[in-house]
């Protein structure tokens, strides 16, 4: 029984630590619908444009699915047609001087090579993105793994 009394009182003095770092931390925040309330009903903000620059973008690791930097609004990915293909499957890679997509979108999941692709990675826009043209909602302190190597090293990007 003291041992029961023991924890219900430790759960209790948990709770009510919880409780209390969670309301600072809420004091700091700002909703990013700024001052207004959330009984308030405010217009949406406009759509942000894509990035459309045709600029590979630097991966932050390993295996990362390349962005897509163009805009691919109104593009058909459905089980009969995909745009993405028209530019960047093998046969037409020449002409449209698009990057050909990776060899691992023609593997099964057995590691055969198949003719086309894979059904697996037939709907392109489960990995890859479009990146917007948007200033970022939230502070970002990310750091890719070679300028973790670098600082490691003293300062150099391997």
């Amino acid at each position: 029984m003291r041992q029961d009394t023991r924890r219900f009182a430790i759960a209790v003095a948990l709770a009510a630590t919880s409780i209390t770092v969670s309301t600072a931390l809420a004091a700091d925040l700002m909703s990013l619908r700024g001052s207004i309330g959330i009984e308030e009903e405010i217009a949406a903000p406009p759509i942000a444009p894509d990035v459309n620059d045709d600029q590979r973008q630097m991966r932050n690791y390993p295996e990362q699915p390349p962005v897509i930097p163009h805009q691919i609004r109104d593009y058909q990915i459905t089980l009969n047609a995909n745009k993405c293909l028209t530019c960047h499957s093998r046969q037409f890679t020449a002409q449209s001087q698009a990057p050909m997509i990776s060899i691992t979108h023609f593997m099964d999941r057995d590691g055969q090579i198949l003719a086309s692709v894979t059904p697996r990675r037939y709907f392109c826009t489960q990995c890859h993105v479009p990146q917007a043209d948007v200033e970022p909602l939230v502070d970002n302190k990310f750091q890719d793994i070679d300028s973790l190597i670098g600082a490691e090293r003293g300062g150099g990007t391997p």
